[in-house]
């Protein structure tokens, strides 16, 4: 009896699915595996009430993705959990908007569009609603009798199948924004010896999220003032006050970080004039 249950254990294939979702792309194109999504995030404000998204498989080979809708809550450090229930403060948008189609199959270097439009707008209070939209790829199936055969009948097989995935947050901004932001805790420091570091914290209040550009600069008496950081497209969501943040320096600046100051500015994002959220100094001794 013994040997026969250990047959049928060592026989057993196991397969282990791994997943993988991705965040807060720097570009304007978002790509994971071999699927660019382009723009990188919806926001619903104003008078708009439609938006597209462009998918293009840069493969070799034919991908199917499933469309669906998830929730997130941000963390203090800026990652994400996903939830089912919103928080306090927290408004979901996913009854808000609609979507089609619910799959896409895309062969290699073809595009095609995912349309978004809002509805019940006359159930929106004032205030933001965020989801997030999620292209999930689904895995090529096996036809029976074409698995591999494990050489050694007598060990345990382990397929990995890697599920990649792509979430792109869908906002919806009903009436006037309250939002305000601005920096404290700022912090720097040279790690081992060779990498300049700062640290800084955002502090969010009001009705709805910020979204922007954080620039740093050296100032100096003696030159010009001199940029040596930037990092695009950080958000700190509602319901969230804060957002710990963290980024290295240029440190192949010619910027002496012993003296004079770091000037860090956070704004919009915007095609003609970016709006100044808020901007602060730190000086370095």
């Amino acid at each position: 009896m013994k040997k026969l249950i250990a047959r049928v254990i060592t026989s057993q294939f196991l397969t282990l699915i791994c997943s993988f979702v991705f965040f807060a792309s720097l570009t304007e194109v978002k790509a994971q595996g071999n699927l660019l999504i382009t723009p990188r995030r919806v926001v619903f404000e104003g008078t708009k009430k439609s938006q597209e998204l462009n998918l293009a498989n840069t493969g070799t080979d034919t991908a199917k993705y499933n469309v669906s809708i998830v929730q997130y809550r941000m963390k203090e450090d800026g990652s994400f959990q996903e939830i089912t229930v919103p928080d306090e403060g927290q408004n979901f948008a996913d009854k808000f908007i609609r979507f089609f189609p619910r799959s896409v199959t895309l062969a290699p270097n073809e595009a095609q569009v995912v349309k978004m439009q809002l509805i019940k707008t006359d159930q929106l209070k004032p205030g933001e609603y965020r989801s997030h939209i999620y292209f999930r790829a689904v895995p090529k199936q096996t036809a029976l009798g074409t698995e591999e055969k494990l050489k050694d009948s007598t060990a345990i097989g382990v397929k990995l199948v890697p599920i990649f995935g792509i979430t792109i947050p869908v906002i919806i901004k009903s009436g006037e924004s309250t939002a305000k932001v601005f920096l404290s805790d700022l912090k720097f420091e040279i790690i081992h010896d060779t990498i300049p570091q700062l640290s800084l914290t955002f502090n969010r209040s009001g009705n709805m999220s910020v979204y922007g550009d954080l620039k740093i600069e050296h100032v100096s008496g003696m030159a010009a003032a001199k940029q040596v950081g930037i990092v695009k497209g950080i958000a700190v969501y509602t319901p969230n006050a804060k957002r710990n943040f963290q980024m290295d320096l240029d440190k192949k600046s010619i910027a002496d970080y012993r003296s004079g100051s770091l000037k860090i500015t956070y704004t919009s994002q915007s095609d003609t004039k970016p709006e100044k959220y808020t901007e602060a100094e730190l000086k370095l001794k």
